[in-house]
């Protein structure tokens, strides 16, 4: 697979069902092919929507096999690889190459808060270490570091760095990235709220924690989207509008697992230090689904 594999279109950002604590494997390849039936384009689990945080390192690796596994090279699957320890983040990597993933995502190394070169030297290590593309990851909400166009142009002229999960929530950046890169270069939204208006600078697709629960809309979206149909993915936003935001209210992937758990999908558990949605935000996140028209009223 070469660096220039178009990974376009809505990417979910798989939840890792859990059932009595453990990882549920039958639940979780029952969401990969409904998700593939759904017309998503690609598969991103063990991310922070995967709760890797709170995963072990063989809970991790052992969700990326099952993905793989029940994937069967119909759509490309994005194995989550980051980490803070750039050893870890090299191990998790290797792993997902090892396991047959078709890229993986890192993230700039969050809480320890390196310099730009810091950045670089992280991203050159892992992209030392594999032979499949590898998407940055750049959310500063969450790592406390924004990493500039700079050290990402410098890192795009490595092998195997192929893009960015962009969720600075700076729509500027797109055109920015694109004009520092070229349009090869992958830019996927990691913001459900702002992807479509993404798409029209340059986007090529999304990194959604939505489209775990409503995969067909997403896809038709980022479909229209990428066909240039404006109007049609316009219509599509509208419906999705209440449902980005009431996922949301909370701890997205706390969110989306309540709306699988409505759809009767998985289980409604999570690990702490994560809680399940309290009992409002749960009825905002059925209405929205019912006005969306994934539930009957």
């Amino acid at each position: 697979m070469t660096k220039h594999t178009a990974f376009t279109g809505s990417l979910p950002a798989l939840v890792t069902p859990f059932k009595a604590g453990k990882i549920d494997e039958e639940a979780l390849r029952a969401l990969v092919e409904w998700q593939i039936e759904s017309g998503s384009s690609g598969l991103v689990p063990v991310g922070t929507t995967g709760e890797s945080p709170t995963l072990s390192h063989d809970e991790h690796k052992r969700v990326v096999e099952i993905v793989v596994a029940q994937a069967k090279r119909r759509v490309p699957v994005i194995a989550g690889a980051g980490s803070n320890n750039t050893h870890e983040a090299i191990d998790l990597a290797v792993h997902a190459e090892k396991a047959g993933a078709d890229a993986v995502l890192v993230v700039t190394p969050y809480y320890n808060k390196p310099t730009q070169e810091g950045m670089y030297q992280h991203f050159k290590a892992v992209n030392d270490a594999v032979g499949i593309p590898i998407i940055i990851y750049n959310i500063p909400p969450r790592s406390v570091v924004d990493m500039s166009v700079e050290t990402m142009t410098r890192l795009y002229e490595l092998k195997h760095i192929a893009g960015v999960k962009d969720a600075t929530a700076n729509l500027a950046r797109v055109s920015q990235q694109r004009h520092a890169m070229g349009a090869d270069f992958i830019q996927l939204s990691g913001e459900d709220m702002t992807a479509l208006a993404y798409m029209a600078a340059g986007g090529h697709g999304c990194i959604s924690v939505v489209a775990n629960v409503a995969p067909k809309l997403c896809a038709d979206l980022m479909v229209a989207a990428l066909k240039g149909d404006y109007a049609g993915a316009l219509k599509l936003q509208d419906r999705l509008v209440p449902l980005h935001d009431a996922v949301f209210k909370e701890p997205g992937l706390a969110g989306a697992k309540h709306g699988l758990k409505l759809l009767g999908r998985i289980e409604e558990e999570l690990r702490l230090p994560l809680l399940p949605v309290t009992a409002p935000t749960g009825k905002i996140i059925r209405d929205a689904m019912v006005f969306a028209g994934l539930l009957n009223a």
